[in-house]
């Protein structure tokens, strides 16, 4: 066998073995179409949840933020993965009552820009020995006390 025969086949090999490695992973627990077209405002709590079921968020400090969500994730390999669907669905209570209804695409998302300003600490730095040393004879396995006398 030629060298040209085995360098074709190898590269045959590790292309056909690299492109099985694709997953589309789908994430959340967005309802159908037909019943987000059911939920209409001033509908309760308990009509939504029959209809849509639980959702995958509740956000706030009270109960009246409901988030339905899914997204669609690719992964190639060792590549990163790359999120290439994205529904969000918020429904908004006021009252037990269904006030706001709004929907998102991945297309609606933006992008956060990190600010890179750091917050001072008001605790001093400790020293080498303070920080690696300094619990060295507190720790009393047997719940002893520190100062009282040993048998």
């Amino acid at each position: 066998m030629s060298i040209r025969k085995m360098f074709f086949i190898a590269l045959l090999s590790v292309s056909s073995a690299c492109s099985s490695d694709l997953f589309l992973d789908s994430n959340g627990n967005m309802p159908d179409k037909s019943k987000i077209e059911q939920i209409h405002l001033g509908q309760s709590k308990d009509t939504v949840y029959s209809i849509l079921g639980a959702p995958s968020s509740i956000s706030g400090l009270s109960d009246d933020h409901w988030i339905y969500m899914s997204s669609g994730v690719k992964k190639v390999a060792f590549m990163r993965p790359q999120e290439v669907e994205r529904q969000v669905l918020a429904i908004t209570f006021d009252n037990d009552q269904v006030s706001k209804i709004d929907k998102k695409t991945l297309a609606d998302g933006n992008d956060i820009k990190i600010d890179e300003e750091e917050t001072q600490s008001t605790e001093r730095e400790q020293g080498f020995f303070k920080k690696y040393f300094g619990g060295v004879g507190t720790y009393m396995p047997f719940g002893g006390d520190k100062n009282s006398k040993g048998l």
